[in-house]
């Protein structure tokens, strides 16, 4: 599974979970700074890729024009980078089953549930 790491999050996330998520990248890598949310969604849409985000723009994506591409909303605040890949990792067995469900456009990660 391909994951598309949105400006909120680190680039050094690629690398923590490249043993997790092989192929993944970041916004950073699309050459235009900020990418645009549009432009974001139309990649991950192409190229089955499913958006990782910490904030509510990609929510609304994802409940206004369902998958693809999926999100990850991960509702963790302020954390660092280490918590985030934590966070990740935690999670892959969700996220797995997420992705094989592709009529289901959202994934919620909130660690204070």
């Amino acid at each position: 599974m391909r994951l598309v790491f949105d400006a909120n999050l680190s680039p050094r996330l690629i690398n923590l979970l490249s043993d997790l998520f092989p192929g993944s990248t970041h916004v950073f890598d699309f050459g235009k700074t900020p990418a645009t949310d549009d432009l974001i969604w139309a990649f991950a849409r192409r190229d089955g890729a499913v958006i990782v985000t910490k904030d509510s723009d990609f929510y609304h994506k994802s409940v206004t024009f369902g998958p693809p591409p999926q999100v990850i909303w991960i509702r963790a605040g302020n954390s660092s980078t280490g918590v985030i890949a934590e966070i990740l990792r935690s999670s892959v067995a969700e996220i797995a089953k997420f992705e094989s469900e592709v009529e289901t456009g959202l994934l919620i990660l909130d660690p204070k549930r």
